[in-house]
């Protein structure tokens, strides 16, 4: 069956269809610092349950912005980066990084905190 013509109201529309929910950028933000196993995922997100991350990771690769890596050995290994594709979003995750630092300094001041904050560099470095 063919797809049918989509439709969009905006083009952020189309970018939240791929990156969008509570976990794919937080996801894709840490692969921007590198390749990584499941269970460091897992480590660096621990409020995420084993099977949403498995569904996360499964839409990411299926959308083509992640590429998973499976190691023919034993005790098996799995290894999940960004794909060029991927790295295309760094610019917009590290931005939201920034801004969500600003949103939490203004709205709670030296009242929030945030438990993997990364030196994510100059902002002219992106």
């Amino acid at each position: 069956m063919k797809d049918s013509h989509k439709i969009y109201n905006t083009a952020v529309e189309a970018t939240l269809e791929v990156i969008g929910g509570k976990w794919k950028p937080v996801i894709l933000f840490h692969l921007t610092f590198g390749k990584k196993r499941n269970n460091e995922l897992k480590n660096l997100i621990p409020a995420i349950t084993q099977k949403m991350l498995s569904q996360q990771l499964r839409e990411l690769q299926e959308e083509g912005v992640i590429l998973r890596t499976s190691y023919n050995q034993v005790p098996p290994k799995v290894e999940y980066e960004l794909t060029d594709y991927g790295w295309s979003l760094k610019e917009i995750l590290h931005l939201m990084c920034r801004w969500g630092d600003s949103h939490l300094e203004r709205k709670y001041g030296g009242r929030a905190t945030v438990l993997a904050n990364p030196e994510l560099g100059d902002k002219n470095d992106i």
